[in-house]
C-alpha cells in the first residue's frame, strides 16, 4: 500500500519552526513525509534534516522519496530516543525539531494494522510492529476494572464501565481476535441513542488502547525536555497533538520551561531557583482553517504549539 498522508498544520509549523536555512531540524514523526518535504524547501545545501519513525514502513516510502538528498539522515526508530540519537550522530545542538503526534493516515487506512475500528482486521495497533504488547493482549487478558480504567483515562469516555464489563463478557466466549469483534463489544455497551447521535461508538476505546499499546503519552512526556536540552538558543520546538490528553502534556512543559517559581506561597523567597529556560510563541494553540477542515476532516482537533529556547 502506498504510504500516503495528509500533513495537518503544514505550513504554520514549518513556517514557524524552521527560521535558518543553513540549520539543522528533526522531524519526529517522519510519517508520509509532508513535514519533511517542506522543511527541505526551506533548506538550503548546507542545511541538515534527521527523521524518526518508528515504522519500517514510513521509512521505506521516505527513502524512495528522498532519493539521494545527502541533507537527510533517516532514523527506524522511537523519538523517545532523540537526544542519545543526535548524540551518536554528533548533530547537537539543532535549530528546531517538530513533532506530530498521534497515528497516520496509512496506519488507520492499512486494515491489517488493526488502528480502524471502520475496517474489520486482527487486533494490533502497535506502530512499532516488534513492540511486545499488542492491542489482543490488552482486551483479552486485562480485568475488568484495569479495562475500564483504561478507556476513561486514555479515552475520556463516559461508558467506560460498561463498555470493559460488555467486553469482558464477550471473551468469556472466545478470545476477540478481530477489530470487528470488539467494535461488536463497545456497540452493544453503548445506548442506542447516543450510538445514532454522537461519533462512532468505538472511537474512544480504539484512541484509549492505541495510547497504552504504543505509551504514547509516557514517550511525550519523557520526550518534551529532551527536545528542549537539544536545542541551540534561538531553536524552536513545535508540537501538533490531536487530543487533550497530549496537548495537556505539551501545555503544562512548556510552561514548566518559562521559570515560574513553584515555591509554597507562605515561604517569605523563591528556593525553587526557578529559571526560564524558554519563551512560549503560541499564547494560544494555532488550530486548522476552516478550509483545511474541509478538505481533511482528521485536522478538525489539531492544535500546534510553539516554543523557543533562550
Amino acid at each position: 500500500m502506498e504510504f500516503h498522508h495528509v500533513t495537518v498544520l503544514l505550513e504554520e509549523t514549518v513556517d514557524s519552526v524552521v527560521t535558518n536555512p543553513a540549520g539543522t531540524y528533526v522531524d519526529c514523526t517522519l510519517g508520509g513525509g509532508g513535514h519533511s518535504q517542506r522543511i527541505l524547501s526551506k533548506l538550503n545545501a548546507l542545511g541538515k534534516l534527521i527523521c524518526f519513525d518508528q515504522d519500517r514502513q514510513a521509512i521505506r516510502h521516505a527513502e524512495e522519496v528522498f532519493g539521494q538528498d545527502e541533507r537527510v539522515i533517516l532514523i527506524n526508530r522511537n523519538f523517545e530516543s532523540l537526544k542519545e540519537t543526535l548524540k551518536e550522530l554528533d548533530l547537537l545542538p539543532v535549530d528546531g525539531i517538530i513533532f506530530d503526534l498521534g497515528v497516520s493516515s496509512p496506519q488507520l487506512d492499512e486494515a491489517e494494522r488493526g488502528f480502524s475500528y471502520m475496517q474489520d482486521a486482527p487486533l494490533d495497533m502497535r506502530m512499532d510492529p516488534t513492540g511486545v504488547l499488542d492491542a489482543r493482549e490488552i482486551v483479552n487478558s486485562w480485568s475488568e476494572d484495569d479495562l475500564a480504567q483504561l478507556i476513561w483515562d486514555y479515552g475520556e469516555e463516559k461508558w467506560s464501565k460498561r463498555i470493559a464489563q460488555f467486553i469482558v463478557k464477550a471473551r468469556q466466549d472466545h478470545p476477540l481476535e478481530t477489530t470487528g469483534e470488539l467494535v461488536q463489544a463497545i456497540k452493544a455497551a453503548v445506548p442506542a441513542a447516543v450510538r445514532r447521535n454522537g461519533p462512532h461508538p468505538a472511537k474512544r476505546t480504539f484512541q484509549a488502547i492505541r495510547i497504552v499499546v504504543n505509551d504514547e503519552l509516557g514517550v511525550l512526556d519523557r520526550v518534551m525536555d529532551q527536545a528542549m536540552g537539544c536545542l541551540d538558543h534561538g531553536g524552536r520546538v513545535g508540537v501538533i497533538t490531536f487530543h487533550s490528553l497530549e496537548d495537556r502534556i505539551v501545555k503544562e512543559r512548556m510552561k514548566s520551561w518559562l521559570g515560574r517559581c513553584t515555591c509554597p506561597s507562605e515561604l517569605p523567597i523563591c528556593r525553587c531557583n526557578a529559571k526560564a529556560i524558554a519563551k512560549v510563541l503560541t499564547r494560544k494553540p494555532i488550530l486548522p482553517s476552516q478550509e483545511e477542515v474541509e478538505q481533511n476532516p482528521r485536522s478538525r482537533s489539531a492544535k500546534l504549539r510553539v516554543a523557543e529556547k533562550i
